[in-house]
């Protein structure tokens, strides 16, 4: 059964720093091209940041590039992404998502997801 657990969301002013992981059980960890992806309300889903199987090649929305950074430990069987200088338009909630080794950008193309972890940025 595939399961995806993200943790390390929460409150955080403006400026400052969380680090979410996301651990991706039930099936070979290192096929699946993984994927950050992020929903405010009343807003449509925003693939947030994309890594490859082997995490040689990342891809990251305008909007994060320079402040997030994507990575994967396939040894873990673990995803993070690590968010420096959060601005209140990083308020969402945070979902990850993996595809069975095709690469994507789309968040409609991920075929497992996660429960989400809750992002908020206070200004």
């Amino acid at each position: 059964q595939v399961q995806l657990v993200e943790s390390g969301g929460g409150l955080v002013q403006a400026g400052g720093s969380l680090r979410l992981s996301c651990t991706d059980s039930g099936r070979t960890f290192s096929n699946n091209a993984l994927g950050w992806i992020r929903q405010a309300p009343g807003k449509e889903r925003e693939l947030v940041a994309a890594i490859s199987r082997t995490g040689r090649v990342a891809n990251y929305a305008d909007s994060v590039k320079g402040r997030f950074t994507i990575s994967r430990d396939n040894a873990k069987n673990t995803m993070y992404l690590q968010m420096n200088s959060l601005k209140p338009e990083d308020t969402a909630v945070y979902y990850c998502a993996d595809r069975n080794w095709v690469y994507t950008t789309t968040p409609d193309e991920y075929q497992y997801w996660g429960q989400g972890t809750q992002v908020t940025v206070s200004s």
